[in-house]
């Protein structure tokens, strides 16, 4: 199953920002465009930026709606991060760790895009907790 890819579109509204944060920005490979949306390469993973009225709507918390990557490597959680303060994104919460000393122990970050939608970028200590750990209940800071 390893040539099943993810897809996920949301809403912004205005095409050149799009490409300033996700291709300039988070270094995001660009696809096809129109005058309506563009495609977008996330660590292999296809975004579709559609305008739309609806972008821009911004959420009290990280919760409910994020999208994201969970890297293997802690190394390239790093560059991201690093490159994310380079080029001067919008952090909506700096890189932590949560869940210190447990099965669920992960680093994380969160930027915000020029529309209010939110991105969430972890790396787990313990691969198996991506998916695994059923028993532990907690998901998130709620």
């Amino acid at each position: 199953m390893s040539s099943i890819i993810f897809h996920l579109a949301f809403p912004v509204d205005n095409l050149p920002e799009t490409k300033q944060f996700y291709v300039e920005g988070l270094g995001c490979d660009p696809g096809r465009e129109s005058k309506h949306s563009l495609i977008l390469n996330l660590g292999g993973h296809q975004l579709v930026a559609h305008v739309s009225q609806e972008a821009g709507v911004l959420q009290a918390s990280i919760y409910p709606r994020h999208f994201g990557l969970v890297f293997p490597e802690r190394s390239d959680w790093q560059a991201l991060y690093d490159r994310a303060q380079a080029q001067n994104l919008k952090f909506r919460e700096m890189a932590r760790v949560r869940f210190v000393g447990t099965s669920l122990e992960h680093s994380v970050f969160f930027l915000e895009d020029p529309f209010g939608n939110l991105l969430e970028f972890k790396h787990y200590v313990h691969a198996e907790a991506v998916f695994g750990d059923r028993h532990m209940e907690r998901v998130g800071d709620r």
